[in-house]
Order: structure tokens, then sequence, then C-alpha cells
């Protein structure tokens, strides 16, 4: 069992309960195919709307393929969910800035993702050169468009916990300053870098935190011998970069939101010689941020962080209705039904969650 981080504060007797507008999540990836099909229903239990990352295979670069996407997920649904996935366009060095339009005027591509090539799962066909999708970007600054970026250089000669500083050195900064009418997500922050950079950007620059960075540093990959399933990208950081994350929710600062980044992946390719990267947290996402913001008695500020802060950045209503979680443990499975013959280990198999985010009839 993994040990747990946090400074074992319990909610107070007035917290027993906390009912929050209807959340959102900025960063999911759903997969595709069967596996879709189990993801789907987990995120439109917790949250209204959720961004679909496009890291397919083949990737998702075009209006069309974006299209045909959204029905798979809508199609996907429970019977009588409201869930609404926003779609994301992958982008290439091809991108145009044609596309770009297209996609804005579409009203259901919502961002366009920027993956380093090579810096992730799925991110072979990404940008090896910010200077050739230059084009692109400046007319997502026109049209409004938000780009969200996994923010981590990819030479192999940097250290694998330098390359989010990195990135905001070399690349982030000087992006952010050549093009100031440029919305900017720094999508699943791991470092004080990241945390002291975003605060001092100007307005259009945001970020996304995941609970597994609140929760966990990378003491947790090699807890009695290595875990499979903590080891992610980003990669989990040192406790002091994990505390820099937990102050940042605890300011309140709209500059930061929830977007989970939950990366699911079959038992079979984590836990092999060259397991994939990526922590699954969609089961139980929204119950895992109550107990990071219960940690530092930051619970009134949750709801902001789920529910206010991401629409208010993306120009979008906030939701209607609301959620509840209530203090009681959850039991988390030791596997879930993933794709065929497959099994997926989710975050805190076999142990459980400190919150349970009650049915609506509850």
């Amino acid at each position: 069992i993994l040990p747990r981080l946090a400074s074992g504060a319990r909610a107070p007797a007035a917290m027993q309960r906390i009912t929050m507008l209807r959340p959102d999540d900025w960063h999911h990836h759903f997969r595709d195919g069967e596996r879709l099909r189990a993801l789907v229903p987990m995120v439109a239990r917790q949250f209204k709307r959720a961004i679909a990352m496009p890291n397919l295979k083949p990737p998702v670069v075009n209006t069309d393929q974006a299209q045909k996407y959204r029905e798979e997920l809508l199609a996907a649904k429970p019977e009588g969910s409201d869930f609404d996935p926003l779609m994301t366009l992958y982008l290439t060095d091809n991108t145009t800035p044609e596309e770009i339009a297209r996609a804005k005027a579409s009203g259901f591509v919502y961002a366009c993702k920027l993956y380093p090539a090579g810096a992730t799962t799925n991110s072979d066909s990404g940008v090896t050169d910010i200077d050739k999708v230059k084009p692109a970007l400046q007319k997502m600054a026109e049209v409004g468009m938000p780009l969200l970026v996994h923010s981590e250089v990819t030479d192999p000669e940097t250290d694998l916990f330098d390359r989010e500083r990195l990135f905001i050195e070399r690349h982030l900064r000087p992006l952010v300053e050549a093009l100031p009418e440029l919305k900017v997500v720094m999508e699943h922050i791991t470092t004080k870098d990241a945390v002291d950079f975003v605060l001092s950007a100007p307005a259009n620059v945001a970020a996304t935190i995941t609970c597994h960075h609140l929760l966990y540093n990378r003491n947790a990959i090699f807890q009695g011998g290595v875990r499979p399933h903590m080891y992610c990208l980003p990669v989990l950081k040192r406790e002091t970069h994990r505390q820099a994350l937990l102050a940042a929710i605890k300011s309140g600062s709209p500059k930061f939101f929830l977007g989970t980044d939950s990366a699911p992946h079959p038992q079979a390719a984590k836990e092999s010689s060259c397991g994939c990267a990526g922590v699954f947290t969609g089961h139980a996402a929204l119950e895992l941020y109550a107990e990071a913001f219960e940690s530092v008695d930051a619970l009134d500020k949750l709801e902001a962080f789920a529910s206010h802060h991401g629409p208010d950045f993306y120009g979008l209503p906030r939701n209607t209705g609301t959620v509840t979680l209530e203090r009681r443990p959850l039991a988390v499975p030791a596997a879930l039904r993933f794709g065929p013959g497959e099994l997926l280990i989710p975050l805190r198999a076999g142990e459980s969650v400190a919150w349970t985010l009650l049915a609506p009839a509850e």
C-alpha cells in the first residue's frame, strides 16, 4: 500500500458533505473503441464537460476527424446523461491557419494541443519546432482558440526531472511574449517553476493540475519496488514541488483549474519491461481532488478550482446544477474492465478514497 502524503486533516463537522456546482475536466484521455466505451460513463458520472485529448492512433489532426471522434464519445454516454465532450486538434508541423479557422467555426473544437514530438504517449507526430506552427498559433490568437501545451523538452540529454523547467525557459516564455493575445494552458504542471511562471504570467496564461501530482511525490514510483502504475509523464516530482502545487490550489488563484490527465493503459502494457506512461484516475478523480484539498484545509476552494476557473478561462458559461461529495470511504476495485480481454488498474486499486460522490438521489 502506498503511503499517503496528505497532512491527515479531516473535514470539520460542517464539511462532512460538500455540495458544489457541477465540475468539468479540462484534460482527459478517452482512448477509442471498446476502451472509450468503458471510460465515458465514469467521466460522465463526475463531470458535465471534459476536454478530449487528441493523441489517438492516428491522431485527431483536423475538424472532420474531431467530429467523428465526438460522435463516438457521445454514443458512449449513459442513457439520460447530458455529458458534453469538448474536442481538440493535435497540432503538427503541417497544421494550417485555414484548419484552425475551420475548427473554430465548427462550434465543437475548443482548443489545440501542442505535444513536443516524442514527449509522451502517441506524440510521435507532434511539433518538432514551434516556429513551424507559428502561422497556426497566430490564427489561434486571432480567433480566440486556446493552446494546450505539454510543457516538456524532449532532447535525450536533458534530465527527466528538468524537462518542464527547461521548456518554460526555452519555449514557453518566449512564446507567451511573442503572442500576448494567445490563450495558453500549461497542462498538468508538476513543479514550483511552473507555478511561479503561471502566477507571474499575464492573464492569458493558466494551468491545469492533476490529483495524482497533488497527492504523491516521486517516492511513490519506487515504494517497495518499481510501481509501474505510478509512472506518468510529466513524471511525479520531489516533495518540494508537490508542496508548491498544493500552495497553488490553496491560494484560490483563478489561473489554476482541474485537469485530471487521466491516462489509462491496459495492465499488460503498464506491467512490462518498457511500461507506458500514465496514471488512471478517471474512476474517482473528483473524490481524489477532495482528499488533496482537505489535506491543506482548502475544501472551501475546491468548487472554484473544479467548476469556476476552467469555464471562466475558456470563456464558456459555468454549469448549472450541483453535485455532492460525502466524507465516507469509497472502495476502489482491484481492476476494471477496459478493452477486449483487458484489465485497467486504477489509482488506489484495492484501497479506498476518503470521499464519495453521491448519486443524485442520495
